[in-house]
């Protein structure tokens, strides 16, 4: 039996050939749609995830009891379910549009941003409400005593520390976050994965395909791991 091997010129010469059939802006951009809905979404649902950790943690029962149901049921759904119901359901049933009717990407990409908030934020406010059990009670309380409000105690006291503690947390967050992006592909969004399954299905290269696509992603998330890793140590609390 007579084997073929191919040389590393070889085979470089294979991946600068069929990256040369996608040398239009196709792969960088799906990529870019890709650290787009990352960044907006990351920021929704950092928002979104404090207001739920802000209620997880208020007096008031009704706050209390509608921040622990939110993140009881949704982290418990999958994200495939969240995506394709804000599509289907918001868009197609109740008529909820997210920019001009006929911007179908457009639409698209803020119903997956939509999707994605909803779903991570519920993380987040996990993250947040592990950090804030760590600031000293005593601390919130001499806030109270000084005659500050829940609210000004919460967000001058608390969620600085909070948030100095869970960096670590949150990275994860963020990293799975971006991983997340590609179930975007299920309601048309042109983000990586959508490219990678229309390349699956034009090419052989189903490895080669797969190895250029998981590169991409390790890219993008391991520097943002390192950096929030390295923040974190910076800004631990010293207890």
């Amino acid at each position: 039996m007579s084997a073929t091997y191919v040389t590393h010129p070889e085979a470089r010469e294979i991946v600068f050939d069929f990256l040369s059939d996608y040398d239009d802006p196709s792969l960088l951009g799906a990529f870019w749609v890709t650290v787009q809905l990352t960044v907006f979404s990351a920021i929704g649902s950092l928002v979104w995830g404090t207001l739920l950790a802000a209620m997880r943690v208020s007096p008031v029962p009704l706050m209390r009891g509608f921040g622990t149901a939110y993140v009881n049921i949704v982290r418990n759904i999958p994200l495939t379910v969240i995506i394709v119901f804000t599509s289907l359901g918001l868009a197609d049933i109740f008529g909820v549009t997210m920019g001009a009717p006929d911007d179908f990407e457009l639409q698209g990409f803020r119903l997956a941003v939509l999707g994605l908030v909803a779903y991570t934020a519920a993380f987040v406010c996990e993250a947040l409400r592990s950090g804030i059990n760590t600031v000293p009670v005593g601390q919130a309380e001499a806030a109270r005593a000084l005659g500050l409000s829940f609210t000004q105690v919460l967000s001058l006291v608390v969620l600085p520390q909070a948030f100095r503690s869970v960096i670590g947390p949150l990275a994860n967050v963020l990293i799975a976050l971006t991983k997340n992006t590609t179930v975007a592909a299920a309601i048309g969004v042109g983000e990586a994965a959508l490219l990678m399954k229309e390349m699956i299905e034009n090419e052989a290269q189903t490895v080669l395909i797969g190895a250029i696509f998981a590169f991409g992603f390790v890219v993008l998330t391991l520097p943002t791991g390192l950096f929030l890793g390295w923040l974190s140590k910076r800004l631990a609390v010293k207890r």
